[in-house]
């Protein structure tokens, strides 16, 4: 960087702070999108530790899943609802990446997610992920398999319908807008394999558990589930 560029850049964030996504300060040098304090007080659930968490209960009895967990709860309105906030809506992929990756991390010491062989996000509907630019359950997906190791499957898991969005609704309607509208184009591809699946955020879990019925149609695969965050509210 020569020093034109340089000065022009401190007088650019002189008047256009770059700000921490969660608590709004100032980001200082090697800080991107979330200040280090807010990383340390990230509200992390270790839900990887815990068989009978509370993401994992919310499949009992629907559908079967090897393991669930969630990287960190928020309640609404929480500071940590604004990370979520900006990876989905503002077109931060680049945070839904390095967060994503820290999720990683974290996995790596759980023996239940250490069998697992490919990473699959939850899909948008063509349509909507048009509209966004990106889908950003998949750049999650990325930097998990960065940490994991584990390849990415982001085309054979598709969603074929467009629905409605699903945060004024009850579980009820929820299950009613997701049912039936996932399909696998290539079902040999993940025949006999340990699937996670990813989504940014579990709240009944929905979406997740029609992905997880069309996947377990499949021969001889198993499905575990892990998202970015919890909505314990």
């Amino acid at each position: 960087m020569n020093e034109l560029t340089r000065g022009l850049s401190s007088i650019a964030e002189l008047f256009f702070p770059t700000l921490c996504v969660t608590c709004g300060n100032r980001l200082v040098t090697q800080e991107k999108f979330v200040c280090f304090d807010c990383w340390h007080d990230l509200p992390v659930t270790n839900f990887h530790f815990d068989a009978e968490n509370k993401v994992a209960r919310l499949f009992w009895g629907r559908v079967q899943i090897e393991n669930a967990t969630a990287f960190f709860a928020y309640n609404k309105g929480s500071n940590y609802q604004h990370l979520i906030h900006f990876i989905k809506y503002k077109g931060m992929k680049e945070l839904g990446f390095v967060t994503g990756r820290r999720f990683g991390n974290a996995l790596m010491l759980s023996p239940e997610f250490n069998s697992i062989d490919v990473v699959v996000p939850v899909p948008l509907h063509p349509k909507k992920q048009k509209m966004r630019g990106y889908n950003q359950s998949e750049w999650i997906a990325k930097g998990i398999s960065d940490s994991l190791g584990k390849p990415v499957s982001v085309n054979n898991l598709r969603r074929n319908l467009h629905t409605s969005t699903q945060t004024r609704k009850n579980r009820y309607e929820r299950w009613e807008n997701v049912e039936n509208i996932f399909e696998i184009l290539n079902p040999e591809e993940f025949a006999g394999k340990h699937i996670l699946l990813i989504d940014d955020v579990v709240t009944t879990g929905s979406t997740l558990e029609s992905c997880a019925f069309q996947l377990l149609q499949i021969e001889n695969v198993k499905v575990s589930i892990a998202t970015l965050a919890f909505a314990d509210y």
